[in-house]
């Protein structure tokens, strides 16, 4: 399925309504270019969960846990992560395999853990369609 927003606003409800049909141990990966829209779709998601505080990227964490909502959510960003083992170190699989949501930012850079079963969404910006145009992708696997 193929969406295209064309500003935040849109992106945002975009990730508020999937997370509202999320169920517990639903994986969903994240990919896009650093600026395209990423945090701005992941704090529409932790909305859709009923989450009311404040959203950022974990990006020196690796992992936060948000349990405020209907179920936990685990928003991860690996984007600097050294090595896919690090995932181990920080009980990954727990998280993955628990029950809550977990959302993963730059999953393609530990695509050889994510589990079979997944929603892949990625976030492409096209400038020729306007500064906050985005295509949104997503499929299931």
């Amino acid at each position: 399925m193929i969406i295209e927003t064309r500003n935040p606003e849109e992106t945002f409800r975009l990730g508020q309504e999937l997370a509202e049909n999320a169920a517990a141990g639903q994986v969903f990966t994240l990919t896009g270019d650093l600026g395209v829209g990423k945090t701005v779709f992941t704090q529409g998601f932790a909305k859709g969960l009923g989450i009311d505080e404040p959203v950022s990227s974990p990006t020196f964490t690796i992992v936060q846990v948000y349990e405020s909502g209907r179920l936990p959510f685990y928003h991860f960003d690996v984007y600097r992560i050294g090595d896919v083992e690090e995932m181990d170190e920080i009980g990954f699989d727990d998280y993955v395999m628990g029950d809550g949501v977990s959302l993963i930012e730059w999953a393609d850079l530990i695509k050889e853990i994510l589990p079979e079963r997944r929603t892949v969404v990625m976030i492409e910006k096209d400038l020729q369609q306007g500064f906050d145009y985005r295509k949104i992708t997503i499929e299931e696997y």
